[in-house]
């Protein structure tokens, strides 16, 4: 049975729930979800990933919660399904989970004709990125999330394997989901590009120079520090065709 009333819990599904022609059954988003911004604008608030508004969500009656295992926590999870309520769980690692995600949502939400037209457009997008840039010699890519303490991606994460398709090499693909490391360091793994993007640390102009300092580094040598949009690397969803389509370009790659 298709779902009529969703809430969903994480910022990157909302956007997908709506790709997938599901705007009006959404009646609940976090404050953190933001697009599409005609949307969510008329949605009923219920808190943050980490801090939902259980009681909220209970009122909206949903009979869809839409979580993620890495985004939100297992003890809100548990609750809502204490209290009655479907909570359909992702947890996308790789971007062929993501697509995996898609036509599982589409299930779901009883919206698969239109999670099936989607993925008619992704899952070869992903095919000929893949053969194109097979061969090719992955450029060392440095991609931190956060700052003070700077954060960046190890192995296993969604970034990092979306780096991995488009062409890149994660200078920390060798270390855990989402260490810790110093500036000096990722100098030391001489990253050739480095992306900066504006989630879920907002890194601005200012925060060039700290990396420029690191002269030796190639990718300050070659002038390649970019400051990007976060969402095309970290949401699932339709965000991956703009990503598949251009982060070649801002790793080398021509295709």
């Amino acid at each position: 049975m298709p779902a009529r009333r969703i809430v969903s819990l994480v910022p990157s599904t909302t956007e997908l729930l709506c790709a997938l022609g599901l705007a009006d059954a959404l009646v609940g988003v976090t404050v953190y979800c933001v697009e599409p911004r005609e949307v969510v604008r008329t949605k009923t608030r219920v808190g943050g990933e980490k801090d939902p508004d259980l009681a909220v969500i209970r009122r909206l009656t949903p009979d869809l919660v839409v979580a993620n295992i890495e985004e939100n926590t297992r003890e809100h999870v548990e609750a809502l399904r204490d209290a009655g309520l479907h909570v359909w769980l992702s947890y996308p690692r790789s971007v062929a989970d993501s697509l995996a995600m898609i036509r599982e949502l589409g299930e779901v939400t009883g919206a698969g004709a239109a999670a099936d037209a989607l993925l008619a457009e992704l899952t070869p997008l992903h095919g000929e990125v893949r053969a194109r840039l097979a061969g090719r010699r992955p450029t060392p890519v440095f991609y931190p999330i956060w700052r003070d303490p700077w954060m960046t991606i190890g192995r296993d994460t969604y970034i990092h394997d979306l780096l991995a398709t488009c062409g890149g090499a994660n200078v920390f693909g060798d270390r855990e989901r989402y260490p810790a490391i110093t500036l000096a360091e990722a100098a030391a793994r001489a990253p050739e590009v480095v992306l900066l993007p504006d989630e879920p640390f907002r890194f601005r102009r200012a925060h060039l120079r700290e990396l420029e300092a690191f002269g030796d580094m190639p990718a300050v040598r070659a002038g390649r520090l970019h400051l990007v949009d976060g969402k095309r690397f970290s949401w699932h969803g339709p965000r991956l065709a703009e990503a598949l389509r251009t982060v070649p370009a801002l790793l080398g790659h021509q295709l």
